[in-house]
């Protein structure tokens, strides 16, 4: 039986980028793609499990809010999606570009949260959940990483992540719609003082700062990748 063609896909081409773009040995790389699809069934049930997760924000939120509540698994979700379509032969630059996005953001902002807030975090949900949400989060970082061999992360594709993760981190914080803000439930009250702050404005503050870093370095990659294809006598189109 062909295990690669049952599980994954021979990995698409590689290009000779600087490590802090593509931050993963190779080996691991095409792990990743000859074994896709239980890349993307993890995913799934990682999205399913954060739906769970949601279920009693989901009851307090207007219904036309709701896409703005699951953050980390509207990221899986979108990596499932990106990675099966590489897998059929329907690859996606935007569905691969928003899942950078979110995985690389709620991938990092949810540790964040979890040590910042860490006695109460461990105390509400226990330590063997805080360990898997701190694990499983930063694993979603990880994931991001293979998908500049499936993209190089063009503008338009860049632009619309961008303006997603934007909506949606004004609707998490600062200017919902309709009905409170939407972020995920943190283990304090929003207005509870900390040090110079709130605990909302904490929360925030790295979801700001988070968004920026996947525009970097979705920007970064690209231009590093067009630099790489005409380096080697190219135009910088895709091999």
């Amino acid at each position: 039986m062909d295990i690669v063609g049952a599980l994954g896909r021979e990995p698409p081409d590689r290009e000779s980028l600087p490590r802090w773009v593509a931050p993963l040995p190779e080996a691991l790389e095409d792990v990743a793609f000859r074994l896709v699809w239980v890349i993307v069934a993890i995913n799934l049930v990682g999205t399913a499990f954060g739906f769970w997760y949601y279920r009693f924000q989901f009851q307090s939120v207007p219904v036309e809010m709701w896409a703005f509540v699951p953050d980390s698994p509207g990221a899986t979700l979108l990596i499932a999606l990106a990675l099966a379509a590489w897998a059929v032969g329907r690859s996606s630059d935007t569905l691969a570009t928003l899942a950078f996005f979110g995985n690389v953001k709620l991938g990092l902002w949810t540790p964040y949260v979890l040590v910042v807030f860490a006695p109460r975090f461990v105390e509400s949900s226990g330590p063997p959940l805080y360990a898997f949400l701190l694990v499983s989060h930063l694993a979603m970082v990880v994931q991001a990483f293979v998908l500049y061999r499936i993209t190089d992360f063009p503008p338009k594709a860049v632009a619309v992540a961008t303006a997603w993760y934007t909506v949606d981190l004004l609707m998490d914080y600062f200017v919902p719609l309709t009905g409170g803000v939407t972020h995920t439930s943190l283990p304090y009250a929003d207005a509870t003082p900390w040090f110079t702050t709130t605990v909302l404005q904490v929360a925030a503050a790295g979801a700001v700062a988070l968004t920026v870093v996947p525009l970097f370095w979705t920007l970064g990659t690209h231009v590093e990748t067009l630099r790489a294809r005409r380096g080697r006598g190219g135009d910088g189109s895709p091999r």
